[in-house]
């Protein structure tokens, strides 16, 4: 509900991805072949001529397939995010010409003032930490540094993979946690200097060290499945593996209120009284099954106010933070969870879930491109290993690829950083439509565009979020629309309606 840039900026470093990578030399001429005879000017002992343009035909079948299905899978999220998403969330043109944002209409000058310095403030540790992070993955992952590194890490535990893999990916995520924590601890500064941030230093450190251990636990268990997936299918696990990570996208989602939510927060469920009773009736009213509404403990962390929908099915819970109920009118209150209510019976967390496990499926197939091409792994000094010669009267064992060598894990967390950069902004546009639509469905459900008006402009002052973004920064972090578009939609919503328009709020 609230603004989502500034939790995106804090959060966006942290979540980066962690994988990892060890050295190998680059096949030679002289090199091994994977039937055991040696490559001498593209002619195998065993095999000559013909059989080295077998192998390399039959190299080229699995990327011209891998090819055809990211293409065919980026085509379908495309089409069904252009058929899909909410462009229009109010449904009509509005009689009498469109409200335009207007910042100045609503928020005071002081006010406008306020969350510009906060925003000039904040956005200078976002982009540095933005910039060293991706200049971080980007060393490790296409130079021998990162393979050199993750070479030395894992080489005690050379007999058994599964612990290189644990070991590789406790060091890139510390190595990218270490390198943005001054950034972290600037921007924590800055938010407690703001008044945002009620948290001591202790508690801050408690939730990094949560953070660190979250993405450890999931790049260990997703390199884990991966590396299975290569040994057994060395040529086609790109097939596997876009499947298997559509599934985990959903079954992260499906569990996250349950495993990782606890983890921050504590819920405890909204006491009897009439704003529960309020709730639970407008719940009934839109025909929204909800057993219950839930307050997180977030006063101890921050003094902004939110609300949010999580999980799924029988994990879907709507949960408020005990800030909005300690500072929020009763009647704003309820339109905030109207707007969440709004996002539970459209099944928003579903099909967020759905079109990300859509868009990592075909990620993988590009990642897949990406670490066969010959010059990435050069670069990144690592070479494909190959299994133990077969029996001479057996077939020749197939090469493993790179990316079965712990030390290239650092060039698949490079490729992994790019592709999520890359995407985020399209993300972002289709989460500000949902969220807009969701405002929508607030204003329908109660019929008050006045105090929606008010509650945004509420909630902007109070979390400080930027009411003139330039359209880097909106692209890049803002996952909803800023507060002077969110009332100039309420402003459209009641002309399309015939109801008067909300009055300016500049002065009150």
């Amino acid at each position: 509900m609230s603004d989502g840039s500034q939790a995106a900026r804090d959060g966006g470093t942290g979540a980066a991805p962690a994988g990892d990578r060890r050295q190998r030399p680059p096949a030679s001429e002289d090199a091994p072949a994977a039937d055991g005879g040696a490559v001498t000017g593209g002619a195998s002992a065993t095999g000559g001529t013909g059989r080295s343009a077998a192998s390399a035909g039959a190299d080229r079948r699995p990327r011209i397939a891998a090819a055809g299905a990211a293409a065919g899978l980026v085509a379908a999220l495309a089409l069904t995010l252009a058929l899909t998403t909410p462009w229009r969330p109010l449904g009509g043109p509005v009689p009498g010409g469109a409200v335009a944002p207007n910042a100045t209409r609503d928020f005071t000058t002081a006010q406008i003032d306020r969350a510009a310095a906060f925003d000039g403030a904040i956005s200078v540790p976002a982009y540095l930490s933005l910039a060293l992070t991706l200049l971080a993955v980007l060393v490790l992952g296409l130079t021998p540094l990162g393979a050199r590194l993750l070479g030395v890490v894992t080489r005690p535990a050379r007999r058994w993979w599964p612990l290189q893999i644990i070991a590789a990916a406790v060091t890139l995520t510390a190595v990218l946690r270490i390198v943005t924590l001054p950034f972290r601890v600037w921007a924590e500064t800055i938010s407690r200097r703001h008044g945002l941030s009620t948290q001591d230093w202790g508690g801050w450190t408690v939730d990094q060290l949560k953070g660190f251990m979250v993405g450890v636990v999931l790049w260990v268990v997703v390199l884990t499945l991966l590396h299975v997936l290569v040994r057994r299918f060395p040529r086609y696990w790109w097939a596997g593996a876009a499947a298997g990570a559509a599934a985990l996208v959903v079954a992260l989602s499906f569990t996250y209120p349950l495993v990782v939510e606890p983890l921050f927060n504590s819920f405890r469920p909204m006491p009897a009284g009439p704003m529960r009773t309020e709730l639970l009736r407008l719940a009934a009213t839109d025909h929204v099954p909800v057993k219950d509404v839930l307050i997180a403990d977030a006063s101890r962390r921050t003094s902004a106010l939110n609300a949010y929908v999580s999980g799924f099915g029988s994990t879907r819970r709507v949960v408020v933070y005990d800030t909005l109920l300690k500072s929020g009118r009763p009647d704003e209150i309820k339109l905030i969870v109207a707007h969440e209510l709004g996002h539970a019976k459209r099944g928003d967390v579903l099909y967020g879930t759905l079109m990300g496990a859509l868009g990592v499926a075909s990620g993988v197939c590009v990642l897949y491109l990406l670490m066969t091409s010959r010059r990435l792994q050069e670069r990144a000094g690592v070479a494909p290993s190959a299994r133990p010669a077969a029996p001479a009267a057996g077939p020749p064992a197939p090469a493993l690829p790179a990316v079965a060598d712990p030390r290239s894990l650092a060039l698949v967390l490079a490729m992994v950083t790019v592709l999520l950069q890359l995407g985020g902004p399209v993300q972002n546009l289709v989460s500000r439509r949902i969220e807009a639509r969701a405002d929508a469905h607030a204003l329908d459900l109660t019929g008050d565009a006045a105090t929606f008006t008010r509650m945004q402009r509420a909630l902007s002052v109070r979390n400080l979020s930027d009411l003139r973004p330039n359209p880097l920064e909106y692209a890049l972090w803002s996952t909803h629309p800023s507060g002077p578009e969110r009332i100039a939609m309420a402003r459209n919503w009641a002309r399309l309606h015939g109801r008067p328009d909300p009055p300016p709020l500049t002065g009150r």
